[in-house]
């Protein structure tokens, strides 16, 4: 596959499978039980859906991560650990790729004593991001390796050098930068095949690696994240309940921090409750920062809300922190809008169990949204930075829901065709495990 900046809306590898006969079909082919590992620093991370399903079709499974790993029924899992830290002296442009040799150390010292114990992995899967991936092939070198590779860093354009609220991307951003990808470079290298989630992600990969690589989604599980109008919500402590129907507008991050846009969402909500004035907001994410800079005190949720704070009726905003991932469904079949904003990125899970839960999403209109979300089909976007813009679309949707109910069956029909883990990202995985052990 030839990887072109200006990727087509889900124009995903040929070689996801189109049916779930086709899947049928291709399981056929597992004519005897692999060895498969999955290694990731916190397992099974991304790999959740994988190593259950390789589980379930016989192959033995062992997973490694970092600190303390639970295990699955059936499946085992063995955890590694970091013997030292960052070197005290060490040159402050070298640190970042030391983490990585650390990390990458402790990973093949735990794998060298899974190796003693007789187990010869026939295929390696690796999130390369902290480091696990760089002496995989020095243990297992004739095992087939699989990386996931989410995103290869830029110094300006990505989710440096986009906002210019946060301008000069310094010598040393880039030097950070430039060991963040020496690991994935050398993981790239190494491995036989590589899996990027997303056409524009996949896109930001270096060219010459794209002979290596499958564009496939982890899945979403549309069975479960789906329209329910029995959903409810109640916060008794603050006199509230909500359901299907009601006035309610969501915004929804790991973290609320600037890389996904929660600068912005502050700012158009001033306008927004007072032109909707029985509107409720529900906004879930830390105060920590999961990308980018952390500020230099407080966290960005203080520092934006801080901005706004007089310009809100407090009794109509909920702050719910980070939240159990049922009471997030919940509130994605409840919305009756849903924003979603990020600089060119990786795309969230979020935006997608969203879209197939049935909320209405607007969405900025950066590569990574683009490769879900077409405006005025399935959804709608805007410019990133578009404050007042996004003001006057969220209020439209508010008041007239009913017009946006064509746009939310149809984003709900594009995660089952493009997103679906039954019907197309495990097929996808099934053809890639084949042509793995070159059946």
């Amino acid at each position: 596959m030839t990887l072109q900046q200006d990727m087509p809306l889900l124009d995903f590898n040929s070689n996801v499978v189109s049916s779930f006969h086709d899947y049928q079909n291709l399981l056929v082919g597992f004519r005897s039980q692999m060895k498969l590992l999955f290694v990731h620093q916190n397992y099974p991370g991304q790999f959740k859906h994988l190593v259950r399903f390789c589980q379930a079709k016989g192959h033995e499974v062992v997973g490694l991560g970092a600190g303390k790993v639970v295990e699955a029924e059936g499946i085992r899992a063995l955890s590694y650990t970091l013997e030292r830290g960052n070197t005290p002296s060490i040159h402050s442009w070298a640190q970042e790729f030391e983490s990585k040799i650390i990390r990458g150390e402790a990973c093949a010292l735990a794998l060298q004593r899974l190796k003693s114990s007789g187990f010869e992995p026939d295929i390696v899967f690796a999130h390369p991001g902290w480091g696990e991936a760089l002496f995989i092939k020095a243990i297992y070198p004739r095992a087939k390796l699989v990386c996931l590779m989410e995103y290869y860093y830029r110094p300006d354009g990505q989710d440096l050098g986009f906002d210019p609220e946060f301008p000069g991307v310094s010598l040393e951003d880039q030097a950070r930068l430039a060991g963040k990808n020496a690991n994935l470079l050398l993981a790239m290298e190494a491995m036989d095949y590589g899996v990027s989630p997303t056409p524009w992600q996949a896109s930001t990969l270096p060219s010459w690696v794209g002979n290596k690589l499958r564009v496939i989604h982890e899945g979403i599980d549309t069975d479960l994240c789906k329209p329910d109008p029995s959903a409810r919500i109640a916060l008794p402590s603050r006199g509230v309940g909500i359901r299907p129907g009601d006035e309610v507008l969501t915004f929804v991050a790991r973290n609320l921090e600037p890389v996904r846009g929660y600068h912005i969402f502050m700012r158009a909500l001033p306008e927004i409750m007072a032109r909707r004035p029985k509107a409720k907001i529900f906004i879930v994410g830390g105060d920590g920062v999961s990308y980018g800079r952390a500020p230099e005190s407080g966290s960005y949720r203080e520092r934006y809300l801080r901005e706004v704070a007089g310009q809100l009726d407090p009794q109509r905003v909920f702050f719910l922190g980070k939240i159990q991932y049922k009471v997030f469904l919940q509130l994605m079949q409840i919305t009756r809008c849903h924003v979603y904003l990020t600089y060119p990125f990786v795309l969230s899970w979020s935006v997608l169990e969203a879209m197939s839960a049935g909320a209405l999403v607007i969405g900025s209109r950066t590569a990574p949204v683009m490769d879900a979300i077409k405006d005025g089909s399935n959804g709608l976007l805007l410019d990133f930075f578009d404050v007042a813009g996004l003001a006057e679309r969220v209020c439209d949707v508010l008041a007239n829901s009913d017009r946006y109910d064509g746009m939310r069956a149809a984003a709900r029909q594009t995660v089952l065709e493009h997103f679906d883990l039954e019907s197309v990202c495990l097929p996808a995985y099934a053809r890639l495990l084949e042509d793995c052990a070159g059946y």
